[in-house]
């Protein structure tokens, strides 16, 4: 389904504050697929996904009557995504994520076209292991979702020249560690996938 436009979106909840739940049918078919994907290289896990996606239009609509309408819905609701994809891995205490991180921000290319080749990468997955919650959230939403810095701002509360900074240092950081760790797999220091692959 299409995304709906601000004044349909904005009447549509309206509409469910006022009564009429049957609205917010519209307001999440249009917005599901991008927050299930967005879930999903979160977590790297299609059920877990599934799952979570629908929580968070849970707690979309139990929440609705606290949204800002001077904001971007779909921001909204990223930021309700991120807090529960973070439940969803503290409770799991094992993180698995999608490894789309590139050396350069101009760089970034489509998520289903690199998909099959990356995704069960051990090596990339120990290497992010090295960053934070937030750097690795940072990373998904600028590489994976493609979110301009402005989005991303509104999404974590933070400045759009601050979240540049954070994100250089993370992609720097995050390639400093998969050099690392791709050297040790081919020495055999450390047991891993046996694939070599590099980030062009």
């Amino acid at each position: 389904m299409k995304r709906l436009d601000e004044a349909e979106l904005h009447q549509a909840i309206k509409d469910v504050l006022e009564g009429d739940i049957g609205q917010f049918e519209r307001i999440m078919q249009a917005y599901q697929r991008s927050i299930f994907v967005y879930c999903y290289h979160m977590l790297g896990n299609h059920s877990e996904a599934e799952d979570c996606g629908q929580e968070v239009f849970l707690k979309a609509f139990r929440y609705l009557k606290k949204y800002d309408p001077n904001l971007p819905f779909v921001a909204w609701l990223y930021k309700i995504a991120y807090h529960q994809c973070i439940d969803v891995i503290r409770r799991r205490k094992l993180a698995r994520y999608l490894p789309f991180f590139y050396q350069d921000d101009k760089q970034n290319t489509s998520v289903d076209l690199e998909i099959e080749a990356h995704y069960f990468d051990e090596t990339v997955h120990r290497a992010l292991s090295v960053l934070s919650m937030e750097e690795r959230n940072l990373l998904i939403l600028r590489c994976v979702e493609d979110k301009s810095y402005q989005e991303i701002g509104l999404i974590l509360n933070r400045s759009s020249p601050t979240l540049r900074k954070r994100y250089e240092r993370a992609a720097a950081k995050f390639r400093k560690a998969y050099a690392k760790v791709k050297g040790e797999a081919a020495y055999g220091t450390r047991s891993g996938s046996g694939v070599e692959r590099t980030f062009s």
